[in-house]
This record gives structure tokens, sequence and C-alpha cells, in this order.
């Protein structure tokens, strides 16, 4: 297994830096990487920035604001957050195996007697409070799980940067991101700091994994590969905020497997545009799904229609079924 701590505390260089990663390395080489930001939001890929965020604080703040490869919902980081990464072969893995990744973080509590759980999604709980979200990624038998970890983050600025829906905080019978989020120093009464946490949460993946720990050193050619990145992509407008067109119809429902919102154009009866918007998970990219359904007919029968658009495989834990109804119901 190789071991990488990311030189940067850049959100546009470490979020290059994974994809550079997980394009170039062997895919069956497993990695770890450690990584940490300055205040800024990370998106999930398939959201709509402009209304998961508070602009105007963003702006006052100075917070940086970038979208990540994976879906899933805003996070905010610091330099009290430390995120994890862990890229490796897809074979024999679940699509969406969040707890399989996220035991170390529960077992390296265990030793500060912090007794944290997994709530089934995605989010890692102290008391009932997130301290941790993660998501995944995988493309051609490739995986990407990613972590981040509120260790002793500014839950102020986070509150007033963040603005969830609120379908998504009446589901769960809270008020205020300030209720459902805490950090790991807010349960014990022993300081952790930012490097002992790192040096036990490296040692329980790397003991758990069983092989041989080898540092992985980014070479000058890496560096030019992964600026070339962060200049054209990540640190772009295009990729975090992008062109968002206004649509005749919206529609906006919440699942188990997370909330997902549609924006329709529809002419004569058939879909002429379609955007879809959400915290949930999904593989490839979400506008091929978009494209093919441009022409479709909007019916009561088109179930049968839309399982050859392979529904689940680009919006995890949706069926056919869902789909029909959230576009006839806008």
């Amino acid at each position: 297994m190789l071991f990488l701590e990311s030189p940067s505390l850049d959100p546009y260089f470490n979020l290059a830096l994974e994809e550079h990663l997980f394009q170039t390395l062997d895919k069956q080489q497993e990695l770890l990487m450690l990584w940490q930001n300055t205040n800024s939001i990370i998106v999930g890929r398939f959201q709509n920035t402009a209304e998961e965020i508070n602009q105007s604080y963003v702006d006052e703040a100075q917070i940086k604001v970038a979208r990540r490869l994976s879906g899933g919902g805003a996070v905010y980081h610091d330099i009290g957050n430390l995120n994890y990464t862990l890229l490796s072969s897809q074979t024999g893995m679940d699509s969406l195996n969040f707890l399989h990744f996220a035991q170390p973080v529960i077992q390296v509590l265990k030793k500060w007697g912090i007794q944290a759980e997994f709530n089934g999604r995605n989010d890692l709980l102290i008391d009932g409070k997130k301290f941790s979200g993660c998501a995944q990624f995988s493309n051609d038998g490739r995986l990407l799980y990613h972590g981040c970890i509120l260790l002793h983050s500014n839950l102020d600025v986070l509150s007033a940067a963040l603005r969830p829906r609120t379908a998504k905080f009446q589901s769960r019978g809270i008020s205020s991101v300030a209720s459902r989020v805490t950090t790991i120093q807010d349960h014990t009464n022993v300081p952790i700091s930012m490097e002992a946490f790192k040096e036990a949460l490296a040692h329980e993946i790397f003991s758990s994994s069983g092989k041989t720990v080898q540092r992985y050193r980014l070479s000058e050619q890496d560096m030019r590969a992964i600026s070339e990145l962060q200049k054209a992509k990540y640190a772009t407008w295009k990729w975090n905020y992008g062109y968002y067109a206004d649509y005749e119809m919206r529609s906006e429902q919440r699942f188990p497997w997370g909330s997902i919102e549609v924006h329709l154009n529809v002419q004569d009866g058939h879909i002429a545009e379609i955007r879809f918007f959400g915290d949930f998970f999904g593989n490839g990219d979400i506008h091929e799904l978009e494209q093919r359904l441009v022409g479709l007919a909007l019916r009561s029968d088109m179930e049968d229609a839309l399982r050859a658009f392979h529904v689940p495989f680009f919006i995890n834990g949706m069926t056919e079924k869902d789909l029909q109804d959230l576009l006839l119901y806008t």
C-alpha cells in the first residue's frame, strides 16, 4: 500500500491531486492519502452549488468553493478537518461499501474512549450528531473513497457557510446545521492533536490492510500534471458553479438513498432539456443520462422505456418507477 500526505492546503490542488492519482496509478495499487484544506466548501458532483451555499457569507469570509468527483452533499473544510482518501481496485467490492472504509475511524476513536456509529448511508455519528461524511467514485474497475473528519473545526463558520435544503432537516426532525453536527474534540476532555489523529488513523488503516507500506513521492511530472488539471478544471468557475439555465418545471423528492431535484423543459409532451441535482451517489457521468432522456415522451407507462437508460447505474438506489413518478409529477 502506498502512503501520501498532500504537500498543499489548497482545495483545488488537492482535488486535482486525487483525480491525478486515480487516473494514473495502477488499478491494483492501493493508496492512502491524508490531506487538509484551508477554509473551503466542497460540493458533491451532482449538486447545484448556488443552492447549497450562503454566497454572500462565503465571499465575505473568503471561503473557497470547489466541486469534487464524487456525489453526496456539500461539506465544510478548515485546518481542524482531516480528509482521507483511499484508492483501491473495485474487484469484489460493492459499489457503495461505505462502512468498510469508515470502520478504521470508528476503531481509532474507541482508543480515545469515544463511541462512534455508522448511520447506514454515508455519515459517522457521535451521540446522534454527524462528525464525518464520506463519498465514493468509481470508474473502469477503480474505486476512490474519501472521508472528511471534523476533529476541531469551527462549527460557527460551517453553519453560516452552508445552506442545506429545508426538506433534509424536516426528514430528520432537526432545525439547523448546528443541531446535527459536532466535532470529535467536543466529546473528550483529552486534547487530540491533528498529528496524533493522523498517525493513529494511518496506523489503523495500514494494520487492517496487512500490507507493506511505501511512501509515495510526487515527481516533477506529477506536479506538472496536477497543476495543469487544477488550472483547467478544479479552479474554474465552470466546474465549480457552471451555468444553470431556467427550466419550465422543477420537482424535488427525498428518498432513503438521497435527495434529487429535476429541472425540465418539455415540448409537445417530450423532454427537450433536463438536469438532475442532489446529494445522491452514482456511477458514470450524470450528463450522459440527461442526454439519453432528451426526446423521451412523458407517459404514465414509460417505466419500461426507462429501463433501457440504466437509471440505477447513474443514480444509485433509484428505480425506473421512482424516476417515472419524479418526471410525471413535477
